[in-house]
């Protein structure tokens, strides 16, 4: 008789090493003075013409301003990444590289002097992909839902509270997820 034992296996291997990826980019900051956070793992205006620039676009989602920064935005990434990575496999690496680039390329036009960190454009795309389930086309009543909620709060936040937190990703985060979502959802 074969007896059962318990085991520990990685069910989101995407999700598992964004996280420590994101992990190590704070390490990092901590151990250079934050010069590996300035040269990699943020973004913020600076010339076209240096390939840093665009190594950072991709990189800012990794960098955090901080332990709880990072909790807060990771405690998502776990939650949603292992559902979403069973329904989207190896296309969770496009909507995370995707809403990084959208994001960054974005807020260096918008804010060009603000340095900017952090996962939460992808939280937000996570959130609205999560929303779109089911095997018909089109566009489920949840996604409609949740991003008339989640948009009405951002731009409220946006309009009323001055903090450093960056409403304008968190929407083209939400938006990249989105479209994404419907782009994959109406193309298998």
């Amino acid at each position: 008789m074969k007896k059962n034992r318990f085991y520990i296996y990685n069910n989101a291997p995407i999700t598992i090493l964004f996280v420590a990826i994101c992990v190590l980019a704070l390490a990092l900051d901590s151990i250079t003075a934050g010069r590996s956070t300035v040269l990699v793992f943020s973004t913020y205006g600076s010339s076209w013409l240096s390939p840093m620039t665009y190594v950072r676009l991709f990189c800012h989602v990794f960098g955090h301003g901080g332990v709880q920064h990072l909790i807060s935005n990771m405690l998502y990434i776990l939650l949603l990444g292992p559902i979403l990575e069973e329904k989207y496999h190896d296309r969770l690496i496009t909507v995370i590289l995707t809403t990084a680039l959208v994001t960054g390329v974005f807020h260096n036009i918008l804010q060009p002097h603000v340095m900017m960190v952090g996962a939460s454009g992808v939280v937000f795309a996570f959130i609205l992909l999560a929303s779109i389930t089911g095997k018909e086309k089109g566009i489920p009543i949840t996604l409609i839902l949740v991003a008339a909620l989640w948009l009405g709060q951002e731009i409220y936040n946006g309009i009323t509270t001055s903090d450093n937190i960056s409403q304008i990703t968190h929407i083209i985060g939400g938006l990249s997820g989105a479209a994404l979502g419907l782009f994959f959802k109406n193309n298998k």
